[in-house]
């Protein structure tokens, strides 16, 4: 499996106005059973690469390959069962139980008026037992707590890119489909955040899920990622392996901050800590135009 993106770039058409550059001349190369974690300010383009990936949205030059060949070239359904995405927040139309939610991810598998049938059933029940859901089965989506809906959505995308995900032993049988995960801890508390973060570690070493996940969370993308984007002005600042790209000057230079990153001996990992704005002289039409 090969996810790989070549100069994309993408503008949102607003009516009446010009369009809005998201993304300019963005290429990467998202590794076969890799974790990668897109970082960068609010407005920076991660959540628009994102639907890119996933074929959601087409670029205005450039293209995303997926084992091979451009993702235009498949069908939305074909697509669908390779690639799944678990967006930020989820608010369905009724008020469904948790295994229909699930069941929902079985979509791409169906024909015209065909529903669910037993080996549909039998991939929502593993993608539950995968995410420690399973006792919430005939639960209202509704009626759970945020950490519990996003283990929820996850299994919905684990049944979606296919059981084996759910299912597998070995890396080597899940690593033909990808997750796309879009700030997966937003709003939830630190108790379900630690939750929601085990749980993707888990399919990730365990499983071998290639993963990108947007988020604002250094930390947590410290904490399970391999690999790290940045991202700044719709472009790609840095990207590589956690302990190149994760450094002092690099996160001054995204966010505009003095941080402390170190490895942390209890965490086992980096950290990150925000010290303060970052001291310098303005640059730049914006603060000469805000200039007296």
């Amino acid at each position: 499996m090969s996810l790989v993106v070549h100069r994309l770039s993408y503008a949102y058409r607003r009516r009446r106005a010009e369009p809005v550059l998201a993304l300019d001349d963005v290429s990467l190369s998202i590794a076969s059973g890799s974790f990668t974690g897109l970082l960068g300010p609010n407005g920076c383009g991660k959540t628009t690469l994102l639907r890119l990936l996933s074929g959601v949205e087409q670029p205005n030059s450039g293209r995303v390959e997926f084992d091979g060949r451009d993702v235009r070239s498949y069908t939305r359904r074909a697509l669908a069962r390779r690639i799944a995405v678990v967006p930020q927040e989820t608010h369905p139309a009724f008020d469904y139980s948790v295994l229909d939610m699930v069941l929902m991810g079985r979509h791409p598998f169906l024909g015209t008026f065909e529903f669910e049938g037993p080996d549909d059933h039998r991939a929502a029940r593993l993608a539950l037992a995968a995410t420690d859901t399973a006792h919430l089965a005939d639960r209202p989506f509704s009626a759970l707590s945020g950490g519990e809906k996003q283990r929820v959505v996850i299994a919905s995308a684990l049944a979606q890119a296919g059981s084996a995900l759910a299912q597998a032993n070995t890396a080597s049988a899940t690593r033909g489909n990808v997750l796309l995960l879009d700030e997966p801890t937003a709003s939830l508390d630190l108790g379900a955040q630690l939750d929601v973060a085990s749980l993707l570690q888990g399919l990730h070493r365990e499983r071998g899920a290639t993963m990108v996940m947007a988020t604002h969370d250094l930390n947590l993308a410290a904490s399970i990622c391999d690999r790290l984007v940045l991202m700044k002005n719709g472009r790609v600042l840095a990207s590589g392996p956690i302990g190149e790209v994760l450094t002092g000057a690099l996160v001054q230079e995204l966010y505009d901050i003095d941080a402390d990153v170190r490895f942390h001996e209890g965490a086992g990992h980096l950290t990150v800590t925000a010290l303060k704005r970052a001291r310098h002289a303005p640059t730049g039409p914006r603060d000469e135009e805000m200039a007296p």
